[in-house]
């Protein structure tokens, strides 16, 4: 196996998102995305807990972008704006690390597998945890942190859907500020 390749982690990324294709998810092992990446079983393992994980796992999680995003917020600016700055944050780092394709490929086998859809909330949980967190440091008292990261979890997943379904050309920080529009203009 040739281990001295670089970017063994994002050859393990497109390895899982083929045999997931491919295999389906249940029936893909660590072995087997290990095996098509060219790195040993032992290499996966340093780099993700499981199989779950490297649709998961991220160099930086997004409750961590929000919650960074939101403390540097403009003291100025509205519990909404700093979700939504905080939201826009997240969507450029996903979409630094991740294309609309792999990013499309990986919501569809989230979506076929209860488990992971699951797994899936929980991220979005945590980001809303997160930010309302963050929110309190920066004195925001409730019931407004809690609905300011609520909305901007749901802006958030709003404009991630719109990207990953392929059915505009807009960036996923666009479709993050088109979905912040649309909330908007509910009221």
């Amino acid at each position: 196996m040739a281990r001295w390749e670089p970017d063994a982690r994002g050859r393990m990324l497109a390895a899982a998102l083929d045999l997931f294709a491919e295999k389906g998810y249940d029936k893909t092992t660590a072995g087997d995305i290990a095996a098509r990446a060219g790195v040993t079983e032992r290499t996966f393992f340093r780099h993700f807990a499981d199989k779950r994980e490297v649709l998961f796992a991220g160099p930086t999680a997004l409750d961590e972008v929000v919650a960074e995003a939101i403390a540097k917020a403009d003291e100025a600016a509205s519990p909404l704006e700093m979700v939504f700055a905080a939201a826009r944050e997240g969507a450029a780092r996903i979409a630094e690390q991740r294309t609309r394709e792999q990013a499309a490929r990986r919501t569809r086998i989230v979506q076929a597998n209860p488990a992971l859809q699951e797994r899936e909330l929980l991220k979005m949980a945590a980001m809303r945890s997160a930010s309302q967190k963050a929110l309190a440091e920066r004195g925001v008292g409730d019931p407004a942190a809690s609905l300011a990261a609520h909305s901007g979890v749901a802006v958030f997943q709003s404009g991630f859907d719109r990207w990953v379904s392929g059915e505009t050309d807009l960036s996923l920080p666009e479709c993050i500020d088109e979905a912040i529009v649309a909330l908007h203009d509910l009221t």
